[in-house]
């Protein structure tokens, strides 16, 4: 008899998640905090994209075309998915401080224009966080397009920088609800110049807390002074760490190039589950790779490990 593994442990929220209600002033998180989640252990979820060295999509690929390897040991793949057709669960994080005030109007348009576009209705959902001193909800998992396009517009800057809030926020306490969590796929879209000067969370509990949601992060950068700056390596290493792509548009007008990027590569996924041999519950960070066999010409981009979840000993 198959025995599943689950680790059940109740979460103590940070933030309200009542529409647009601020998160209140607490005290310093606890690492103890990120292990505090609903977790299936028996099996390991991969979202990734394929693509030839021209950089174009390749979706007739089958189970048999893939390799997986878990701390270089080869895995069996239990399940396999073309993602064009599954739900998805999108969550939409705008930076609204003072620092992108001058392109808030473009990312607003943008966005809009990218909401109408990828959400299919009656079966995608999407919800708005903003964030400046702290993340808010100003639109919930809905259905409803309407509803998520005024949320954006109704938007306003003003504030400071909390965006690893954002991101821890968004997807522990509403995409990781969500269940069951292998019937929906999950993306992050963040538009925001990078900085923090507000969070709470550190930016690594952030991505751990990505990577524990199955969120593949999308970023937008709204920098246009043509210069690297520390923000924007921040957006990279999100993007890259959970097998998105980091967009730095030269101007506020190309914003919504980038988010038609974004949807195109949402409709030319695939997805993967596979039971780790051995199985392990040390809570550590466990290095994965996916690969096309026999086939170098082609890449793979898929997020770059997960988190094994920390089970009680039994006793």
């Amino acid at each position: 008899m198959k025995r599943a593994i689950v680790a059940l442990v109740s979460v103590a929220l940070v933030f309200g998640q009542n529409t647009k209600q601020k998160a209140a002033p607490k005290a310093a998180p606890s690492a103890d905090d990120l292990s505090r989640i609903t977790v299936d252990v028996t099996r390991v979820n991969l979202l990734y994209t394929v693509t030839d060295k021209k950089g174009r999509f390749v979706s007739n690929l089958t189970r048999d075309d893939f390799e997986i390897f878990e701390n270089k040991k080869p895995q069996k793949i239990l399940e396999f998915t073309a993602e064009t057709d599954l739900p998805l669960r999108l969550a939409i994080l705008i930076d609204t401080s003072n620092s992108i005030r001058e392109r808030f109007r473009f990312i607003q348009e943008a966005a809009i224009g990218f909401v109408t576009t990828v959400m299919r209705p009656g079966k995608d959902r999407a919800l708005v966080v903003s964030f400046d001193t702290s993340p808010e909800l100003v639109s919930d998992l809905t259905d409803d397009q309407v509803a998520v396009t005024k949320a954006i517009r109704d938007l306003r800057p003003g504030g400071g920088t909390a965006l690893y809030d954002a991101i821890f926020f968004s997807c522990r306490d509403v995409l990781m609800k969500d269940q069951p969590r292998d019937k929906f796929r999950r993306a992050v879209v963040v538009l925001s110049d990078g900085d923090d000067n507000q969070s709470r969370w550190t930016r690594e509990q952030a991505l751990e807390m990505a990577h524990k949601a199955d969120a593949v992060i999308y970023t937008i950068s709204t920098n246009i002074t043509h210069l690297e700056t520390s923000g924007d390596k921040v957006l990279k290493r999100f993007a890259e760490e959970t097998g998105g792509i980091p967009f730095f548009p030269f101007k506020a007008e190309d914003l919504g190039q980038s988010f038609e990027n974004i949807a195109n590569e949402l409709r030319h996924q695939y997805n993967v589950f596979y039971r780790p041999e051995p199985l392990r519950t040390d809570g550590l960070y466990h290095p994965v790779d996916i690969r096309v066999k026999e086939r170098r010409e082609l890449s793979v981009r898929a997020r770059h490990g997960y988190y094994a979840p920390t089970l009680p000993l039994a006793p």
